[in-house]
C-alpha cells in the first residue's frame, strides 16, 4: 500500500504556492514527483482553486476538467475571437470566484489558448487589465517530455505569424505578468548517479556518444522473462504483443462491458477513459489506469488514506470469479478489484452556511456531468511509450522501432525504469532518436529558475 508523502523539497514549494499569489510554473526532471505534488496541492488547499488539463485523459487523471470545457471555448485559433461571447452567466461565475487556476500538462497547451484564458479571465473577474483577471495560475508539467499539438495548416500558418512558437511560455501574457519557474530537483525513480547524469543529458540534449554506448551496451542483452513489460513507439507494436500475448493462454476469456449512457459517451467525447468492452484471462498481464478509489485504510502520518494500487501499478490476474469483479496479484498482495467510476465534471458555484463565520458563503463545488464504470484495468505486455508517461517499473524492454518521431520519445522510455539492471533494449538507442526542441532550450536556459533552496 502507497502513502502519500512529501519531500522537504515538495514541502518548501507546496508552502510557497499556498501563501503566494504568484504565477508558478513547476517542472522537473522525470521522476521527481512533480504529480504527487500537484495532487497534495489540490486536496489540501485553502484556496478556492479549479483544476484543467488539455486533453479529457489529463484532467480525468486529476479530477478536473478540460481547458475548452471549464472557458467555454471553440476549439482551433481563439485569438481572433470575441471571447466575451464564449463565456456564459456559469463560466463568468466560476472564473470570478477562483482564487487559483491549476493546469497540468500545461507543455501541451499552445500559446494562442495561454493567452485566450487570461483574457476570458479578465473579462470575467472585471480586472481585464490584469493577467488572468487577477487570479493566481499555477502550471505543472515538462517541456522536455511533452509538446503542443500542432494543429492544421491554417493553425500552424497563424501562430508561426503571431507567435515566437508554440510553447506556453511564449504567450505575449508573460511580457505584462513574470512567471516563476520551480524545478523540483531530487530524483524519486533512480539513484544510480551515473544513469540520472546520462538522462539529463537525453532529456537536454547534451548527451555524448559515449553516453549512449554506455546505456546500450548495459541494454544489450534479452530479458530473463517473458513478463517484462515492453514500452514501443506506436500503437501498432503495442496491440500485436497484447494480442499474441493473449492468444497464447489457455484460460478462459471473461469480458467486462462498461456502464454508461448513450449521454454518458457524449459527454465523454473521444476521450473514454478506459476500455467499453475488456477482455480479460487468468494469467493476463494487466496495468492500473486508475488510482485505487475504495481503500478505507487510514494512512499512519494523517494524510489521507492509503492506496492499494496506483495509476500505473502492474499485477497478474489470477482469478475471474463468477461472483464478478477480477483478483488481481501485486508483488504477492491479491486484491479484489471492481468497477471504478470516471467522472466528468463541471464547475459551479454554490452557497454553504459557514457556522464558524455565521453566514452564508460561496463555494466553488465539481458537480458531476456523465459517469463511466469500468474494470479500472488494462493489457500490459507492452504500452505506447505516450502512455507510459508518469510511470515507473522494475524492468522494461524499449522497443524503439524505425526510430523516435518526436521530441522526448527517447528520454520518457528511458527515464520509465528504476535502474540500469531492468533495461532491456530491443535495438541500439542511436544519436538521431536523441530529439530535443530548440525552442524549450532556449526557454529552459534562459527563464529565471527560481532556486527551492531559498524556500527551505
Amino acid at each position: 500500500m502507497q502513502a502519500v508523502t512529501l519531500s522537504k523539497e515538495q514541502q518548501a514549494l507546496f508552502d510557497y504556492i499556498e501563501g503566494s499569489e504568484n504565477n508558478i510554473f513547476v517542472t522537473g526532471r522525470a521522476g521527481t514527483g512533480k504529480s504527487t505534488l500537484l495532487s497534495y496541492l489540490i486536496e489540501n488547499t485553502k484556496k478556492k482553486v479549479a483544476v484543467c488539463a488539455p486533453t479529457g485523459v489529463a484532467a480525468l487523471n486529476v479530477g478536473g476538467v478540460t481547458i475548452h470545457s471549464l472557458f467555454g471555448f471553440p476549439f482551433g485559433i481563439l485569438g481572433t475571437e470575441d471571447i466575451a461571447r464564449h463565456l456564459n452567466r456559469r463560466t463568468r461565475e466560476v472564473l470570478a470566484a477562483i482564487d487559483m487556476l491549476v493546469i497540468d500538462e500545461v507543455s501541451m497547451v499552445n500559446a494562442d489558448l495561454m493567452d485566450t484564458m487570461s483574457r476570458a479571465m479578465g473579462i470575467a473577474r472585471g480586472r481585464r487589465k490584469l493577467p488572468f483577471g487577477g487570479a493566481q495560475v499555477v502550471m505543472f508539467g515538462d517541456p522536455y517530455q511533452l509538446a503542443p499539438v500542432p494543429g492544421n495548416n491554417e493553425e500552424r500558418a497563424y501562430m508561426a505569424e503571431n507567435y515566437q512558437s508554440n510553447w506556453f511560455f511564449d504567450a505575449h501574457v508573460w511580457r505584462e505578468d513574470s512567471l516563476e519557474r520551480y524545478e523540483l530537483s531530487e530524483i524519486f525513480r533512480q539513484h544510480d548517479e551515473h544513469f540520472k547524469e546520462i538522462l539529463n543529458a537525453i532529456r537536454d540534449g547534451s548527451c555524448t556518444q559515449e553516453m549512449l554506448d554506455y546505456i546500450n551496451k548495459c541494454g544489450n542483452r534479452f530479458p530473463p522473462h517473458d513478463d517484462v513489460i515492453r514500452l514501443a513507439t506506436i500503437n501498432e507494436s503495442v496491440n500485436s504483443v497484447n494480442r499474441h500475448r493473449m492468444a497464447r493462454l489457455e484460460t478462459k476469456p471473461k469480458t467486462f462491458n462498461a456502464i454508461y449512457s448513450a449521454a454518458d459517451e457524449k459527454a465523454f467525447g473521444r476521450n473514454l477513459p478506459a476500455e467499453p468492452v475488456l477482455e480479460l484471462k487468468v494469467g493476463a498481464q494487466v496495468m492500473f489506469i486508475k488510482n485505487d478509489d475504495s481503500s478505507t485504510v487510514k494512512n499512519p502520518n494523517g494524510t489521507g488514506l492509503l492506496k492499494r494500487w496506483v495509476n500505473g501499478t502492474i499485477g497478474t490476474v489470477v482469478d475471474l470469479p463468477s461472483s464478478g469483479g477480477v483478483v488481481v496479484e501485486v508483488d504477492g498482495e491479491t486484491f479484489d478489484v471492481g468497477r471504478s467510476t470516471w467522472e466528468k465534471v463541471r464547475y459551479e458555484i454554490d452557497e454553504q452556511f459557514d457556522e464558524a463565520l455565521g453566514r452564508v458563503k460561496e463555494v466553488l463545488v465539481a458537480v458531476p456531468l456523465a459517469e463511466f464504470q469500468q474494470i479500472p484495468l488494462r493489457l500490459a505486455w507492452a504500452v505506447t511509450v505516450h502512455k507510459s508517461q508518469g510511470q515507473t517499473y522494475d524492468e522494461v524492454v524499449i522497443d524503439m522501432g524505425r526510430g523516435a518521431f518526436s521530441p522526448g520519445q527517447t528520454y520518457v522510455a528511458l527515464s520509465r525504469v528504476r535502474s540500469l539492471e531492468g533495461l532491456y533494449l530491443t535495438r541500439a538507442i542511436r544519436m538521431s532518436d536523441v530529439m530535443v526542441d530548440q525552442d524549450v532550450l532556449r526557454f529552459m536556459s534562459t527563464a529565471s529558475n527560481a532556486q527551492l533552496a531559498k524556500l527551505f
